[in-house]
């Protein structure tokens, strides 16, 4: 069904393109309708254009906060063309119809992603004219298309062109999909940012959550599945969804998955440090006092796993570390990191296997926190949960040995303690100093776990300090981590039968440490 456009209602804040869409659609006789400030834009150009307080008989009044609410305008938009009382009743009232509205609304999303924009000014950059003209059109789809975006019209001058000045209700169709689809997600951002400053509960009753396609993936975890990757409308500072591609392959979905559990766990960190992760999990992390030896004690962790993983640094990455990652028979997938220096970029980039393929994502820094909350979905329904992120405090932890940990090992153990929670659970691991030896995870058995740790650091077990991000049911477990010689635990503690495990570090000669916090990742 073919509805021609001979009169257009254009308001528009992002004025990108605009004019050369207007030429446009003036050459192809439509007649344009628009408000102040897209009114100037355009008249100063040298369109036609009438202005919105012509049609309406009203000038914009309230400091522009009333100009398009008015039935010459909605009743121009909303009318039926098939149905004669609607004809009818536009021509008693004067009323002349608008067969396309071109509606991008105020910027509030950008708004108020400024760290010192006011209560007010972002009130007042909250559109009321420009939803109800958009919801309109949208609504009257059988007679009306609607864009709300600049990158949508290249694709309406392609339909007027195609179809004789005219559009086609399966395009009009799409495009009111699309006009919902904004006016939800803006309603959502500011019902998120009423919540951010404390006028509404933060898990109130109803969750409204916007996001914004950022590009589409081949597949998802397998190849029959389909995937995109969607961030938050302004995502946050210096994370995965704000980070850039310098080099490299399209991202898959594991890929994103696997570079966001590296790059939150290098974060935890205040020195030089690194992170291998494989399958969700990282297999290797160190800190050292410069970023190429924080590299090599991370690779070293666990270099069979280690191999086509995804690497991360809170540092940008220089020449030295570039060099050791590139050695031969090493092979990552992805690399990300703050930034990476002209050298170390050249160094990786030039490595004949991986010239074209490995990724390379800057980040443009190290986040200071982690804002809104983790969302995992389930069948029918969506988890909601703060984020797990953020220090412990380990004075606060309670030696429950007989013997105390050394200063030596008290430092090991905050940071097994740190890289713990990015595993998942059962999660134990093992470290020598500040850098990974063996990583447990994932395992229907805390013992398990404790054994595949255990296996994993070989003779690197003897001297090392364990952490278990959750209580040990059993001394079995204290048993196997004597076996191998490791030297203190941290652990949560909580369990009915802390005092067994109290008891084998006792029998063992082994220092643990309870911190009553637990960090389960499922």
């Amino acid at each position: 069904m073919l509805r021609p456009v001979r009169r257009a209602l254009i308001s528009v804040s992002d004025k990108t393109g605009l004019l050369d869409l207007a030429r446009s659609l003036v050459a192809a006789g439509v007649e344009l309708v628009s408000t102040g400030g897209t009114h100037k834009t355009l008249a100063d150009a040298g369109i036609a254009v009438r202005e919105v307080s012509a049609v309406t008989g009203f000038p914009e009044m309230l400091d522009g906060r009333v100009k398009t609410l008015h039935p010459k305008l909605h009743g121009g938009i909303l009318f039926r063309r098939d149905d004669p009382a609607h004809v009818e009743a536009t021509k008693t009232h004067g009323i002349d119809p608008i067969d396309l509205v071109i509606v991008n609304l105020y910027p509030f999303e950008s708004t108020v992603a400024k760290p010192d924009v006011s209560w007010e000014h972002a009130v007042e950059n909250i559109d009321i004219g420009g939803p109800s003209l958009i919801r309109g059109a949208a609504k009257n789809h059988e007679d009306v298309a609607v864009i709300v975006d600049p990158s949508q019209y290249a694709g309406l001058l392609a339909e007027l062109q195609n179809n004789w000045g005219s559009t086609t209700l399966k395009y009009r169709q799409r495009l009111a999909a699309q006009a919902y689809a904004r006016t939800a997600a803006y309603d959502a951002a500011i019902a998120s940012y009423f919540a951010s400053v404390g006028h509404a509960d933060a898990l109130d009753d109803r969750l409204t959550l916007t996001f914004r396609r950022k590009q589409s993936l081949r597949y998802g975890e397998n190849p029959h599945q389909q995937a995109g990757f969607y961030s938050e409308v302004t995502p946050p500072a210096c994370s995965i969804a704000s980070a850039n591609q310098r080099h490299g392959k399209e991202l898959s979905y594991n890929n994103i998955l696997d570079l966001d559990a590296a790059w939150n766990l290098v974060c935890e960190f205040d020195g030089p440090a690194a992170v291998v992760v494989k399958h969700n999990n990282p297999c290797g992390a160190a800190v050292a006092d410069s970023l190429a030896a924080a590299f090599a004690d991370a690779y070293s962790g666990d270099p069979l796993s280690a191999f086509g993983g995804i690497l991360a640094f809170n540092r940008p990455v220089n020449a030295a570390t570039a060099a050791l990652i590139a050695e031969p028979n090493r092979f990552v997938e992805a690399i990300i990191a703050p930034a990476f220096e002209p050298e170390a970029f050249e160094i990786i980039t030039t490595r004949p296997s991986w010239k074209k393929n490995v990724r390379l994502l800057e980040t443009g820094g190290v986040p200071t926190a982690r804002s809104g909350f983790d969302l995992r979905r389930v069948a029918g329904g969506l988890l909601v949960q703060g984020w797990d992120a953020g220090a412990d405090d380990p004075t606060k932890w309670k030696v429950c040995s007989t013997r105390d940990p050394s200063p030596a090992e008290l430092a090991a153990l905050e940071f097994a303690w740190t890289v713990c929670k990015a595993v998942k659970s059962n999660a134990i691991v093992l470290a020598q100093g500040t850098k990974v030896v063996g990583v447990g995870a994932g395992q229907m058995s805390r013992v398990d776990s404790v054994e595949i740790a255990c296996r994993k650091a070989g003779d690197r077990a003897k001297g090392a300090v364990m952490a278990s991000d959750a209580f040990f049911p059993f001394r079995d477990n204290i048993d196997a981590a004597a076996r191998v010689g490791v030297s203190a635990i941290v652990q949560p503690g909580g369990s009915l039968r802390d005092g067994d495990s109290i008891t084998a570090c006792n029998e063992h000669g082994i220092a643990m440490l309870m911190t009553g916090v637990r960090h389960f990742r499922h």
